[in-house]
């Protein structure tokens, strides 16, 4: 991370915890309840949007979705587990099921999750939750092998 992007573009930052300067993280800093972010780092949203859908987008899918595609390059016919089905775990679902892999396994303690993952693109899912043993060795035994890509 350069520190270009831990800086506002005027060099400063707003931050400050027991005196000392916090740097941003990407210009942005979402974490904070209140920050300054430079004008290229925004992006218009109509009125009309429904903003409790609208927040979920954020670099959520591109970070999923890129991850499947571009970063790890899922081939065709591999099998894939995802472990965690939120935003960015669905969006690798999406990404995994678009490269063309022919068993995607989601990975998640919370069940309510899987239905959405199955829309998607998982194959399958499972928690942790529901085994004595690690994950690991539960997909190992699903897949006989393990999986091409996590």
């Amino acid at each position: 991370l350069s520190v270009s992007q831990c800086l506002l573009p005027d060099k400063t930052s707003r931050f400050t915890c027991r005196g000392k300067q916090i740097h941003h993280f990407l210009w942005i800093s979402t974490f904070a309840e209140y920050t300054v972010v430079p004008e290229f780092t925004l992006a218009k949203i109509d009125a009309a949007a429904p903003l409790d859908k609208v927040c979920l987008l954020a670099c959520g899918f591109s970070t999923g979705y890129g991850a499947a595609i571009n970063t790890a390059k899922v081939k065709p016919g591999s099998t894939c587990a995802v472990f965690g089905l939120g935003g960015v775990g669905l969006s690798v679902v999406m990404g995994c099921k678009a490269a063309g892999a022919s068993r995607i396994i989601g990975v998640d303690v919370n069940k309510e999750k899987f239905a959405r993952a199955k829309e998607l693109g998982a194959t399958e899912c499972i928690s942790p939750r529901d085994f004595q043993k690690p994950v690991q060795e539960v997909l190992t035994e699903m897949t006989g092998y393990g999986v091409d890509y996590s």
